[in-house]
């Protein structure tokens, strides 16, 4: 559900897996025999093949979706600050989230107007969004859904819970931006050493390596 796949069931996910299987060690199989690999080299590639094929699905997957999540949690300071502004206009909450609803793109607005649809289908708007949590189960996502599920129980202003909210959402988003910033350094360490370094060394002491060789066979 994070992938956002909804239209693909687990049926149709376990085909997926089970053609690429099948399909990439035959590929591997063929483009060996026809290039003249050793057979050993043929064996052990088939192998892998067969590895690859049966686990690519599930990392594209599980790939996207960590990028979903990802963006729906970079985007929900704006969906918070869209309620705030909706809410003390005079807006109930399940129209601010209509507004919100379809002004927001992306894997947010799907979410959102999922939620909606089920709102419209009989559900209250307590499951609706404990079934989206479910659905976009994030950090930020828990913060939110809690906070508006608080304040319905309590009877405490939407709009005093969104500001806090918002104050909370900010700092975590600045947060994780220094944390990224922190390892940035370690990132660039490998391509630095292993990359840039040696094309800098043949560049720098190209020459004069030659240079050297050409005074030792002189000499």
């Amino acid at each position: 559900m994070a992938a956002g796949l909804y239209s693909t069931t687990p049926r149709k996910f376990v085909g997926y897996r089970m053609l690429a299987l099948v399909c990439t060690p035959v590929a591997w199989v063929y483009s060996a025999t026809t290039t003249g690999f050793p057979l050993a080299l043929v064996l052990l590639g088939s192998f892998c093949a067969v590895l690859a094929g049966w686990t690519a699905p599930l990392s594209i997957v599980r790939n996207r979706a960590r990028r979903r999540l990802e963006r729906i949690d970079y985007e929900l300071p704006e969906l918070i600050d869209l309620l705030i502004v909706t809410v003390e206009a005079g807006l109930g909450f399940s129209s601010s989230l209509q507004v919100a609803a379809d002004r927001l793109e992306g894997p947010l607005g799907d979410e959102l107007r999922l939620t909606l649809q089920e709102q419209r289908m009989g559900l209250s708007i307590t499951e609706s969004l404990k079934n989206m949590l479910a659905r976009a189960d994030t950090p930020a996502m828990r913060s939110f859904v809690r906070s508006i599920l608080q304040g319905e129980t309590l009877g405490v202003s939407i709009g005093d819970i969104m500001r806090t909210l918002a104050d909370e959402m900010r700092k975590r988003r600045r947060a994780a931006a220094e944390e990224r910033a922190q390892k940035a350094p370690i990132k660039i360490l490998f391509p630095l050493v292993f990359l840039i370094f040696p094309a800098m060394f043949v560049v720098l002491l190209g020459p004069a390596f030659f240079s050297f060789m050409d005074a030792f066979g002189g000499g």
